[in-house]
């Protein structure tokens, strides 16, 4: 039987089902959008089937059956991955494409670092990197557009694997004029009559919630950010504090200003670090080498530079 699509052109229909773009998609994939246009209609018109809705200036919406092709095609993808990992398991070669997902808290600081050692030490492996907040990373897990994610250990699903790296304990950044910047250790107690900008992702921004909640106090919450960098440069520039677990190596804001980063006392839950995956996604060499790299960088030096650890 003559197949009647090729890997690529299913590659294009999940990433177009998944961002609702052919620009996003063409973007992610480091491809042109007609390319991927034209491999969508060829796919169509192989099956016969309108996979997506064409809205103008709305996107693409997949159909029934567009999702239903979707589903089958993350299937055959996954397949023809584990065919190629199982060739390379057996001739020790690290090599093809490596999707590797990032939560957007500390994505700047942890990633460039390890993609520039692994591509080095492997030049065979294509290395992508991807940032979402913690939802948006489970959701790209699933559906296999990426491999792995580092993230934290944020309400992991019971279908995943969670494989620790650091541990992270929260602390206050401040901007370096603050009356309480030079403080050896704050309490939230001290900081809520304080005005304060929340980093607001999805699942993080409900973690720092339940820091105050274990305080026992109510944050005083006047701006709201999706975006770290953002926070950094309004904390720098006076408007408020802010919660985060992950420092930048530099104490300044993106602007140049400058921040101060005081840890916090009573107990407060810390976050883990780690290599999340679906279960068996870590089974390919070439994933298994990433994951090992993960684990000799992020020693205790490197989480010293990134981490404040409170003196009780």
């Amino acid at each position: 039987m003559q197949t009647r699509f090729t890997l690529r052109q299913l590659e294009y229909l999940v990433a177009v089902g998944r961002f609702g773009s052919i620009s996003l998609a063409a973007h992610h994939l480091s491809v042109s959008p007609p390319s991927i246009s034209n491999a969508i209609a060829q796919l169509e018109a192989e099956f016969g089937l309108p996979a997506f809705v064409r809205k103008h200036a709305q996107g693409m919406t997949l159909t029934q059956a567009g999702r239903a092709l979707m589903a089958q095609a993350v299937q055959v993808l996954e397949a023809a991955r584990a065919l190629s990992n199982l060739a390379d398991q057996h001739n020790g070669t690290v090599r093809g494409d490596l999707n590797v997902g990032c939560l957007l808290t500390f994505a700047q600081i942890i990633v460039p670092r390890l993609r520039r050692a692994f591509t080095t030490a492997f030049p065979e492996v294509t290395f992508r990197q991807f940032q979402n907040h913690q939802a948006g990373l489970i959701e790209a897990l699933r559906d296999a557009t990426i491999d792995i994610a580092i993230t934290y250990d944020l309400m992991i699903p019971a279908d995943m694997e969670f494989t620790p790296l650091a541990t992270l304990p929260p602390f206050a950044m401040l901007p370096a004029a603050h009356p309480l910047a030079t403080r050896s250790s704050l309490s939230l107690a001290e900081l809520a009559p304080s005005p304060m900008i929340l980093l607001d992702l999805p699942i993080s921004g409900a973690y720092f919630m339940s820091l105050f909640d274990q305080a026992g106090v109510t944050p005083r919450i006047v701006e709201r950010s999706h975006d770290m960098a953002v926070v950094r440069s309004l904390v720098g520039n006076d408007f408020g504090y802010s919660v985060a677990n992950a420092r930048p190596f530099a104490p300044t804001a993106p602007d140049g200003e400058e921040l101060a980063f005081v840890p916090l006392t009573g107990g407060l839950k810390p976050v883990r670090m780690g290599i999340l995956s679906t279960a068996g996604g870590k089974s390919s060499l070439t994933v298994k080498t990433f994951v090992s790299l993960c684990e000799k960088m992020i020693d205790p030096t490197m989480q010293a530079q990134i981490s404040i650890n409170a003196k009780e």
